[in-house]
């Protein structure tokens, strides 16, 4: 099997060869360990990624495949068309996208991370507000430039667009407000809601029609969990979350998408209802977060979804030894993948700089040694 083949084929709950991989990990990780393995790429370009947009990532992209070869990988590019709407704004150290979120990099003792300071509708009171806000145009896209792009991931499964409407909540209004938005706002909330999932909608469609037969995997996502239980009630997520997201996961179906759902911490109280929405892939499984049964997920829902990642970065892979990534690589292989499938291994999230290069190493040599069909 090719590496698309295998990655389809355990979101399928076909048979396959072995257990397919996949990675995320920060820039200062994917830089580390292409000096360990000596793959060439520019220092300290921002380019550095897995994702293809138009052409400007090319390099950066042929490192990162590189790098997955090596570790035997198979992975899952993400493209998106390129922006080609209204110039953005660039102040110093200080940018804002096309939805007018404004960033500056936050550099820590590890690595340095790009964090929000500015949230565009923090000061809206009421839906008047919410109509004046320039919101991001679906024709600001280039969807032409998708076939070419797609054509560029020969042999690897391509993840297209991503849909997250409780995260675009907290990303325009600040996550304080967005959680009392839902109990002291519902009208102001559907609202703004409902005019984030038709941005989405039409964005989506757009490039589904361009990359139709193209494009495997799309994500409707969001991150309701935390540490220890569900950001917003269940209640909350009914009346006014889940509708979105069921939008979006119908129109994916209508293109033949397979549906990634991202979600981290503790979700699980929402695991049967996206269950029932028809998404094909959970991601991650952050069993660290609460108190998951790894044998009783499988057992209950090993026949209806895909899981994909689940090696703690919390604990294991940045604190513990190879031989507990080992270990931890072979319980995973025989809880989540006990059956041969339905199981796509990698870390619970973006590997961090605090990792040791020998533990990230470990997980995919015990990843190719531990998946092999017996």
């Amino acid at each position: 099997m090719d590496h698309k083949e295998r990655i389809l084929a355990a979101i399928h709950h076909q048979p396959v060869d072995k257990i397919p991989s996949d990675m995320w990990a920060t820039p200062e990780v994917q830089e580390r360990l292409f000096d360990h393995f000596g793959i060439e790429t520019a220092k300290g370009s921002e380019s550095v990624g897995i994702g293809l947009n138009g052409g400007a990532l090319t390099r950066a992209v042929e490192a990162m495949l590189e790098l997955w070869e090596r570790l035997g990988i198979d992975g899952i590019l993400h493209i998106s068309p390129p922006y080609i709407g209204p110039e953005l704004l660039e102040e110093g150290d200080y940018s804002e996208n096309e939805w007018g979120m404004g960033s500056r990099p936050q550099t820590y003792d590890t690595g340095s991370y790009g964090e929000q300071v500015y949230y565009p509708l923090a000061e809206a009171e009421s839906i008047t507000d919410l109509e004046s806000y320039r919101w991001p145009d679906p024709d600001w896209y280039d969807y032409s430039a998708l076939p070419q792009l797609a054509e560029r991931c020969a042999g690897r499964a391509i993840s297209l667009g991503y849909t997250a409407p409780f995260y675009y909540h907290n990303l325009l209004r600040g996550l304080e407000l967005s959680l009392l938005d839902i109990l002291l706002r519902p009208q102001f909330t559907h609202h703004l809601i409902g005019r984030i999932s038709d941005f989405f909608t039409e964005y989506h469609r757009r490039c589904y029609e361009a990359c139709h037969g193209l494009a495997d995997i799309t994500q409707v996502t969001d991150d309701f969990g935390s540490q220890a239980g569900l950001m917003i009630s269940p209640q909350a997520f009914e009346t006014f979350y889940r509708a979105p997201h069921q939008r979006a996961i119908d129109l994916a179906k209508s293109f033949d998408m397979l549906v990634l759902h991202h979600d981290d911490g503790d979700m699980r109280k929402l695991l049967p209802a996206f269950v029932d929405m028809g998404i094909d892939v959970l991601n991650p499984i952050q069993w660290r977060c609460g108190d998951w049964d790894l044998t009783a997920l499988k057992a209950d829902y090993g026949d209806h979804i895909c899981f994909h990642s689940a090696v703690d970065n919390q604990q294991t892979l940045a604190f513990g030894t190879p031989d507990d990534v080992r270990a931890e690589v072979k319980h995973l292989m025989k809880t989540l993948g006990s059956d041969g499938t339905g199981f796509i291994i990698g870390p619970c999230h973006n590997i961090q700089p605090v990792t040791p290069t020998e533990n990230i190493v470990a997980l995919y040599e015990a990843a190719l040694t531990s998946g092999y069909q017996r």
